[in-house]
């Protein structure tokens, strides 16, 4: 059995974006609903799926999600837009 390694992108009820890794995305986003994700999103919800990107391995995820999570909101935002990851 294979894992899924990806990164996502969702929108807080409060329009903050929150960039994240999962190997399980509907059981990854069903956590943050329920207040159980990460700190940041707890008591932000509901949430919406902005953007996912799957990867072969969970380093290379979790690399794209630390170059993510540093940018500024206009590039996640053009990320987002395009649904994929420029140069």
């Amino acid at each position: 059995m294979s894992t899924e390694h990806g990164i996502y992108i969702i929108e807080c009820k409060d329009g903050s974006l929150y960039t994240g890794y999962t190997n399980h995305l509907a059981n990854r986003l069903r956590m943050h609903e329920l207040g159980k994700g990460a700190k940041y999103t707890r008591g932000r919800g509901p949430f919406k799926l902005r953007y996912y990107q799957a990867f072969e391995t969970k380093e290379a995820a979790m690399q794209m999600e630390y170059k993510i999570k540093k940018m500024p909101r206009e590039k996640k935002e053009k990320i987002i837009q395009e649904q994929k990851i420029g140069e």
